[in-house]
């Protein structure tokens, strides 16, 4: 070993969904949107002037803070931006949990978490979820250097209801506490509210999923403005400009468009429902999801062989192979059309293969 190579920094890589480059594919492994962005999106990256590219961005990101702040009723003081909520998430990580105590989170939840603690140096502690892969509130309510969990949690799409949210977060007013709604659009009432009583409280949402801009990488999170301003000053010290000039403008242009919003997300959710029912029918169990992906499982076929199965057939859906998910496939919601494909394709194979009379 070579001597600089001593003093690498050492962590587990958090493993993202494939990207297949094949051109006919059916891709329900990302959790992304299956319906464009709002028509004033494209509009708008056509006209956009190439001058646009020569200079810095705004470091404040002031239309987008504006325009979020307008669009959810609160001050733009309250209102924090970045690269997907993947760098809001890591950026509040470093800004809040330095105390030394654990950081407490569900054992099974999104996989950033761990990465982001062991890549800062966090001390964390996994909180198991019941059998019914729901979180149980009575599990935060000890000592703690921070909390953070999903609602809708993932990979299982289960939402944790507003008073639940609430009993953790008066809990725990020494600690700051996020919760990370990528899903919330989806289903369920966001944790927004619980902003202007509790100053320790920090929300978490993205453009990724609901406004189908998954590829601009737009976060942003929302909380009392001295956690704002505590992030911000963190973010200045290692990267003023985080936020591309087209990914704040095009983000800016999606929040004016609220009825087409409303419409992609309702067939999203009409889809989901209708295949909540295709999967019964095949033997699948699953929770209840209220996010925009179903977390099944099959009592016959083992999980991974349908995976394999479905990627021969280019319908890439998402595997993990960790403790409690070896069981499990997460089906991102598609179209229609993308979801009775997958179900002419499940219920072939099953029938062929011996898993279903």
């Amino acid at each position: 070993m070579r001597e600089w190579e001593k003093y690498i920094r050492k962590v587990e890589p958090y493993v993202p969904g494939e990207q297949p480059q094949a051109e006919k594919v059916i891709k329900l492994n990302t959790n992304e949107n299956p319906y464009p962005p709002a028509p004033g999106v494209e509009k708008l990256l056509h006209e956009m002037d190439a001058d646009v590219f020569r200079k810095y961005p705004d470091p404040a990101c002031g239309c987008l803070v504006k325009a979020l702040a307008d669009r959810y009723g609160v001050s733009e003081k309250e209102v924090f931006t970045g690269v997907g909520s993947d760098d809001v998430l890591a950026t509040a990580f470093l800004t809040f949990f330095n105390s030394g105590k654990p950081l407490l989170f569900p054992d099974v939840s999104y996989s950033f978490y761990k990465v982001w603690a062991g890549l800062f140096g966090i001390p964390y502690e996994t909180q198991v979820l019941d059998e019914e892969f729901r979180i149980r509130p009575e599990d935060y309510k000890k000592e703690n250097g921070g909390i953070i969990f999903p609602n809708p949690n993932a990979p299982t799409g289960l939402f944790l209801e507003l008073n639940a949210v609430e009993d953790i977060v008066s809990a725990n007013q020494d600690s700051v506490v996020i919760v990370d709604e990528a899903y919330i659009d989806f289903g369920g009432k966001s944790a927004l509210s619980l902003t202007k009583k509790y100053d320790n409280l920090l929300v978490v949402q993205t453009f990724s999923k609901s406004r189908s801009m998954a590829g601009m990488r737009i976060g942003f999170a929302i909380g009392d403005q001295k956690l704002i301003q505590a992030m911000n000053n963190v973010k200045y010290s290692y990267n003023s400009y985080t936020m591309n000039t087209p990914s704040l403008l095009l983000g800016t242009e999606a929040l004016k468009d609220e009825a087409y919003f409303q419409t992609a997300v309702s067939k999203i959710m009409e889809t989901r429902e209708w295949s909540k029912e295709c999967f019964r029918k095949l033997g699948f169990t699953f929770p209840d999801s209220m996010a925009n992906f179903l977390f099944v499982s099959h009592p016959a076929c083992p999980a991974e062989t349908l995976f394999e199965a479905l990627k021969e057939r280019h319908i890439y859906v998402r595997y993990f192979r960790e403790e409690r998910l070896a069981d499990h496939l997460r089906v991102t919601v598609g179209t229609r059309k993308e979801m009775e494909e997958l179900f002419r394709f499940l219920e072939i194979y099953l029938k062929e293969n011996g898993y279903q009379n």
